[in-house]
């Protein structure tokens, strides 16, 4: 079934929890390395307007459908940032704008070329990298709202896991939208499959590998899909993006959880 845009776009709200007693968390907190894997979580919504920012240059933002979901989605990002901040808030830790601008200025150069690069890429490979994009963005998705289930499970809070439940739910729609993309794209072009192969097998990270240490990112791989409930849950995303043409075998998740030595 074809992703309705229009419905997406008219039904589109930040997520909600105002109606969450966040203060219990005062009273039964959360772990050290539960907050560090939050922190991070809040890091990386909150980075969203820097992919949005790269993607504008790409043949991505030429089509209506594209502009149109990428408003939504980096809006919708934005929010849970602002949600996760809040739990993190509770528990004395503030995430906020001027936390995220020192991030992104320890990027240096690395954060002011990466605009000139996807536009470099994306006008040598022209419209299949659309392709790219959508896959991308499926593979990213997959494994953010695989992230959440695994942090809801792991914890057992039921006032986390009604909030990261609700983060959940939108992220099904962004994964819908890029699955829908990726899907008839590359089904059109032989060539956007071996390029999109080629691009996530080559390339492809956890999301936040480009603004976390890698020490955060193996904390954050390691607390939530390490053990046998955890690699289940990594082959589960594996399976997902090799369904889709020409992706058949792909294990981009497995594989960056054993270079980064999670088991």
């Amino acid at each position: 079934m074809a992703f309705d845009i229009d419905r997406y776009s008219a039904t589109s709200v930040g997520v909600n929890w105002s109606d969450l007693d966040l203060e219990v968390f005062r009273r039964d907190p959360l772990p050290e390395s539960s907050l560090r894997t939050l922190r991070y979580m809040a890091d990386v919504e909150y980075h969203t307007v820097c992919y949005t920012r790269d993607l504008l240059t790409t043949p991505s933002h030429r089509e209506a459908d594209m502009s149109a979901f990428m408003t939504m989605w980096n809006r919708e990002e934005f929010w849970h940032g602002e949600a996760l901040a809040a739990v993190l808030a509770v528990h004395d830790i503030t995430v906020d704008y001027d936390a995220l601008k020192a991030n992104r200025m320890k990027l240096g150069w690395k954060d002011r070329l990466d605009p000139i690069k996807q536009s470099v890429l994306g006008g040598l490979v022209g419209q299949d990298f659309v392709a790219v994009h959508m896959s991308w963005g499926a593979a990213n998705e997959w494994s953010a709202i695989t992230a959440y289930q695994r942090m809801a499970e792991l914890e057992e809070h039921p006032m986390l896991a009604e909030l990261l439940r609700r983060i959940a739910k939108q992220e099904a729609r962004h994964v819908a939208f890029y699955t829908s993309q990726a899907r008839e794209r590359l089904a059109a072009s032989t060539k956007a499959q071996k390029i999109t192969r080629f691009a996530l097998s080559r390339f492809w990270a956890p999301v936040g590998s480009s603004i976390s240490s890698e020490d955060d990112v193996r904390h954050v791989m390691s607390h939530l899909m390490s053990g046998q409930e955890g690699a289940r849950a990594a082959r589960k995303v594996d399976d997902s993006i090799s369904a889709m043409p020409g992706l058949g075998g792909l294990t981009i998740v497995q594989d960056a959880l054993e270079r980064l030595g999670v088991s």
